[in-house]
């Protein structure tokens, strides 16, 4: 039977054994830079929509627009990373932020629809992705 030894670069080496001993930390800072790409769109389209195209002038309180925000990085049971962008609950008067965005995106009787989750998702994806692989780069390259 043949036998082969292979060496790798100690350089290359260091690196590796450098990414294993902060895989968390990593993988928070690389996600934590997609959310913000996904949270500033978000922010923008509801911004763009909020009081607009009424027929009434608007009972915008800016609740809704500042309980927007993004989650720390959890691990689910499975071992996967995972971080959000919502809304904070609840609001002040007892309601829920969540009924309200989703009252805006899909209307109701009298009030048509003002998508602005949807087009958001679209919007940044690529660019969430780029923003994390920027970061990552970025964390390698350490």
């Amino acid at each position: 039977m043949a036998k082969a030894d292979i060496k790798m670069p100690d350089e290359f080496l260091e690196k590796l054994s450098r990414l294993t001993k902060d895989e968390d930390g990593m993988a928070e800072r690389v996600l934590k830079a997609g959310a913000d790409v996904v949270e500033a769109r978000v922010r923008s389209n509801l911004t763009g929509v909020i009081g607009r195209g009424t027929k009434e002038e608007s009972r915008s309180t800016g609740e809704l627009l500042s309980s927007l925000g993004t989650t720390t990085v959890k691990l689910d049971r499975d071992g996967n990373h995972n971080v959000k962008v919502g809304f904070a609950e609840p609001r002040r008067d007892g309601g829920s932020n969540a009924k309200i965005a989703n009252i805006l995106e899909y209307g109701i009787h009298g009030q048509p629809p003002k998508p602005f989750l949807k087009p958001a998702k679209s919007a940044s994806r690529s660019a969430c992705i780029e923003a994390m692989k920027r970061a990552l780069e970025e964390e390698v390259g350490k």
